[in-house]
């Protein structure tokens, strides 16, 4: 397997280098730095932002307007909501919660604002709805108030995008984006996680986030798989446009609202969740019942991942053996978007 200690012991290897070049050119960023998992990936990021207001401070707590004031989607990814926590609670950073892609409410609490040092992170591509984040309005918004951006790329590394240079890249917004988190056990197939940066903020991370110091790197054999998925990405980009073929023709037979490979199909409770994912199951469908903690009560889902190895067959016999959830499609389009603002309320609180 390799050298096995953190990458700032024994860790680290050509190899690890040569992926970190290869997310580097693919996300048009200055750098990039690899880290064990996504959620890891997220955690530093949060801990060395988190830093700032510490160091500045020079062996105080910092005070309120010196700490950093973190803007946060309300349907982010858990890994990003850990890492504020912990910052928040060692009183180093200020957060807001703005409602679900909300960009008016954002743009309120940004102008309420009196602390100097800001930033905005949120998901680009929702893990439990499907939907996208509103990127170039964000870059929009940084422009006018100077606030760093921070995503979270990780459903949309390798799927969107000529390139598969992710949801900027789609979205035309690269310039935009400061920091670009990411995962390599999505479309990448494989493991760990990444960001994609400027050197300086590489530099920081890899001295403050905590998660990235402290964990064992990833094994050489890992590294050279994602060198080689990235390979294939470039070389044959015909899996990219026939997972987007998949998602025109799944909305073509359900009729239903979708923009991405993600799908979610809103049941309710835990126990029809269930109910649904055995019927799926026995109709040769391994689709996943979401429940509580990853979503509210009362809104758990089918979730579904369209990829390259479906064919329009598979597609088909999918929407047969989901017609029982698909009938009262309006109906559950509502009680998403609902669920929108439920899970607002809920992030507001904690």
């Amino acid at each position: 397997m390799g050298p096995r200690g953190s990458a700032l012991i024994c860790g680290y290897t050509t190899y690890h280098k040569l992926v970190e070049e290869s997310l580097a050119e693919l996300k048009k960023k200055e750098d990039c730095l690899l880290c064990p998992t996504g959620f890891s990936a997220n955690m530093a990021v949060m801990t060395a932002l988190g830093s700032i207001s510490s160091l500045l401070a020079v062996g105080r707590k910092p005070a309120k307007d010196e700490r950093i004031a973190i803007f946060s989607d309300a349907l982010n990814h858990a890994s990003i909501i850990d890492g504020i926590r912990l910052i928040e609670r060692q009183q180093e950073a200020v957060v807001f919660v703005y409602k679900h892609c909300d960009m008016s409410h954002l743009d309120f609490l940004l102008s309420s604002c009196s602390i100097e040092k800001k930033v905005v992170v949120t998901d680009s591509l929702f893990s439990m709805d499907g939907d996208f984040a509103p990127l170039p309005e964000l870059v929009e918004l940084r422009r006018k108030y100077g606030f760093l951006l921070v995503i979270d790329d990780a459903h949309g590394t390798l799927v969107c995008g000529d390139n598969g240079g992710g949801v900027p890249e789609l979205l035309e917004c690269e310039s935009g984006i400061d920091i670009s988190v990411g995962t390599l056990s999505k479309a990448a197939g494989c493991q760990g996680g990444f960001v994609a940066c400027s050197t300086r903020w590489k530099s920081l991370i890899q001295s403050r986030g905590r998660s990235f110091i402290f964990s064992t790197a990833l094994p050489v054999p890992v590294v050279a798989s994602v060198q080689a998925a990235l390979h294939v990405s470039r070389k044959e980009r015909w899996r990219r446009s026939l997972v987007w073929r998949h998602v025109q023709y799944f909305a073509s037979l359900t009729k239903l609202n979708i923009t991405s490979p993600i799908i979610s199909i809103v049941v309710g409770s835990e126990e029809a969740a269930l109910r649904a994912g055995r019927h799926m199951l026995r109709s040769g469908f391994h689709v996943t019942p979401i429940r509580p903690p990853t979503v509210p009560p009362n809104s758990c889902r089918l979730r579904i991942t369209l990829s390259a190895s479906h064919s329009p067959d598979d597609i088909k016999r999918l929407v047969d053996a989901l017609n029982p959830w698909l009938s009262d499609k309006h109906a559950k389009q509502s009680f998403v978007e609902g669920h929108a603002e439920q899970s607002y309320v809920v992030a507001s609180k904690l």
